[in-house]
């Protein structure tokens, strides 16, 4: 292929260094789809480009580069522009923010700015930062794009840009794939001495609320027939959950696990293999998790606060993530009742709700309006 008749397409693909979190689902979605665009060619650009190479694949029109820079604003500074410069790229795309030193036409996903009206759950210093960073960021970008109507309105209402396009989260067809549910818990069960077990997949953040699900556990005393399985790595620390966990009984500990920097197809068989699977979360850009494990076919219950009272398939399986109660009788709800055809329903719900295609063409079409 002939580059230079292509438009060139950098992506700031330094997520896949760290574990998983909800911009990293959505550049591996959403450039999984848009490769497939022969008129384009992408630079994937990470300080690993070997592990992009394995999850997106050989591709013509795809070169996989490394960054010289692991820090933030030496990448920003030094490194991005020079890779633009260098291979004179047309379009560069950035998550929430961009290099301020400015070479080619910029595209920015601000997948949400919680920290405005949450301040409670961030650092007094991230939040003057990161406003300055986003609204700047959105200011040097041509293209505009977030991932729900709950963002889009607070972006409009705090920065006032009102021409934010929604590229909405979506979920991998893995998901929906038929698996034999025994064979997979033998696996879990060899792999990692879990049996029966709840899953809450979430970086931890205060405002990931594990702490609800802890409480729930012991309330209900779930340990007597269930195992706690926590996944996702570290963001912030969670006051409120450290206290409860360190009065908890040495025998009950042992029913709690937590997993961290974990690779995908382990993470696929812990949430297949999983019996409910929650999302307490109290605020969210998107929130795919959820809908992750109810593809999956795994009972689950969802916050229904901020960007996730979008998902109103979840009807009678969401809760008040600020309502203890709420959340007790609808988990108990859910590890009770034969709900198998209920969720069968929701996943195709999803399916035809949610497709990286839909977005991948609103993407596609911003690119060629900005030639």
């Amino acid at each position: 292929m002939n580059i230079k008749n292509t438009t060139s397409i950098f992506v700031d693909c330094h997520v896949f260094d760290s574990g998983f979190q909800g911009t990293r689902t959505y550049i591996q979605g959403l450039y999984s789809e848009l490769i497939i665009k022969r008129d384009l060619h992408f630079f994937l650009v990470s300080s690993n480009p070997d592990n992009l190479a394995s999850i997106f694949g050989n591709h013509s029109n795809v070169t996989y580069l490394k960054y010289k820079y692991e820090n933030k604003y030496l990448r920003l500074l030094i490194d991005i522009p020079q890779i633009i410069k260098k291979h004179k790229i047309d379009f560069a795309h950035f998550q929430y923010t961009v290099s301020p030193f400015k070479r080619c036409r910029y595209i920015v996903t601000t997948h949400d700015i919680l920290f405005i009206n949450f301040p409670e759950y961030f650092s007094f210093f991230s939040k003057i930062i990161n406003t300055f960073l986003y609204k700047q960021s959105a200011k040097w970008s041509e293209i505009r794009l977030t991932v729900s109507e709950f963002s889009k309105q607070k972006i409009h209402q705090h920065f006032g840009f009102s021409n934010y396009e929604i590229t909405p989260n979506a979920i991998d067809n893995v998901f929906f794939e038929d698996y034999d549910k025994v064979l997979i818990k033998n696996e879990v069960a060899q792999k990692f001495s879990l049996k029966k077990y709840i899953i809450y997949v979430s970086r931890w953040e205060p405002r990931k609320n594990h702490q609800m699900v802890l409480k729930a556990f012991l309330d209900l005393e779930l340990y007597k027939e269930y195992e706690l399985l926590f996944l996702g790595n570290d963001t912030l620390s969670n006051p409120q959950y450290n206290e409860i966990f360190s009065q908890v009984d040495s025998e009950i500990k042992k029913k709690i696990f937590t997993l961290k920097n974990t690779d995908f197809n382990t993470m696929l068989l812990l949430l297949r293999g999983a019996d409910a699977s929650v999302y307490p979360s109290m605020a969210e850009g998107f929130g795919i998790p959820p809908l992750e494990s109810v593809a999956a076919k795994i009972p689950t219950i969802c916050s229904d606060k901020t960007a996730m009272s979008d998902f109103s398939f979840f009807e009678d399986y969401y809760f008040d993530p600020h309502n203890q109660i709420d959340f007790n009788d609808k988990l108990q709800k859910i590890l009770k009742e034969n709900l198998g055809t209920d969720f069968k329903i929701m996943a195709q719900k999803i399916k035809e709700k949610y497709s990286w295609k839909k977005s991948v063409e609103i993407v596609y079409r911003l690119i060629k309006q900005n030639q």
